[in-house]
């Protein structure tokens, strides 16, 4: 396995910046996740890492070696795409075995890893089918599985997961990371799907603008956002955002309750006029405001409140977090 290392990495698309001044490390056997929204730079950076695109300033490094002008195919790196991107023609095995064959390797080497790979998946009953006849799932594991008979120093998905429906798109969650942890490979993963990131990653990059905003563990990324765009884009919903003088106070809208529920004696009150409520079946999400400030309380079925009222709301201190308004920088007291 190996480590990988981003030094001041910048890629420019004429004034587009998609990748600006990116220092990152990634530990061996890590599973890294690369988060952000569409034109973040996340994908352009794992391009980088391939080779698939040059950098234009800074250094990639692969354990201790710099390998901007290694070729894609010498640099120990597999990749699994959002497109599964298999052979119709030819069976899971022909598939899976394909690179194999492409670098000329006897053929009992080929079947040995093959079948490891298969087996690591899950999927050596379906060997001899050929991709129209299996599942969505399946296809994505026949991708992961031809990726990984090349035994790469470094694995590098860009969301596999999004074609799958929601309920497989979990299964297999669980299963991606079960068997990276297996293996051990140095992972990074690109994704816009938070819920994704905070599943899969031993730490999450947020990216925006060609940038790392913060990088984390899940709980740090969402306790203890580093700026106000980790902060609204980390969280389902996100944090509520309340305007005061030159700061903006936050919190998460599950900290967000009826004040006779916080008895703690350091506790902020907010009189919470109702606009909304949506029933979500295990919890309610209740929309209204504070002031001129949009805010959203998740709360429990067994909390009800009536849309119309103003009731009051409270924060335990503990929780509420604050952020410069100009920068949109952390502020700690």
């Amino acid at each position: 396995m190996a480590r990988v290392r981003f030094n001041d990495l910048k890629k420019h698309f004429g004034p587009v910046k998609a990748v600006d001044g990116v220092d990152l490390e990634i530990a061996d056997g890590e599973f890294l996740v690369l988060l952000g929204p569409s034109g973040s730079g996340k994908t352009t950076l794992m391009r980088l890492c391939a080779g698939l695109e040059e950098p234009t300033a800074g250094s990639i490094f692969i354990d201790d070696q710099v390998v901007n002008d290694v070729a894609p195919r010498k640099r120990g790196i597999a990749m699994v795409f959002q497109s599964y991107a298999l052979y119709p023609h030819m069976t899971v095995f022909k598939n899976i075995a394909f690179p194999l064959s492409v670098e000329g390797l006897p053929r009992q080497e080929i079947r040995d890893k093959v079948e490891w790979a298969a087996g690591l998946l899950g999927i050596a009953h379906l060997l001899e089918r050929k991709p129209a006849l299996i599942s969505g799932g399946e296809r994505q594991r026949v991708a992961i599985a031809r990726a990984l008979v090349r035994r790469p120093r470094v694995l590098l998905m860009d969301e596999p997961l999004s074609n799958l429906d929601a309920k497989v798109r979990h299964t297999a969650r669980d299963e991606l990371k079960k068997f990276q942890r297996e293996i051990g490979v140095t992972t990074i993963y690109v994704t816009h799907d938070q819920v994704e990131a905070m599943g899969l990653g031993d730490r999450i990059a947020v990216m925006n603008e060609g940038k790392i905003r913060q990088i984390g563990s899940p709980d740090e990324i969402y306790q203890e956002p580093a700026d106000t765009f980790v902060a609204g884009f980390v969280g389902l919903p996100p944090m509520n955002f309340l305007e005061e003088g030159g700061a903006l106070t936050a919190f998460r809208p599950e900290t967000f309750l009826p004040a006779d529920l916080i008895t703690d004696q350091e506790r902020r009150i907010f009189n919470f006029r109702v606009e909304r409520i949506e029933h979500l079946g295990s919890y309610l999400l209740v929309y209204g405001k504070v002031g001129d400030n949009l805010m959203i309380a998740n709360l429990s079925l067994r909390h009800p409140v009536e849309e119309g009222t103003e009731v009051p709301f409270a924060v335990r201190l503990a929780d509420i977090r604050y952020y410069d308004r100009a920068s949109g920088r952390r502020i700690v007291k």
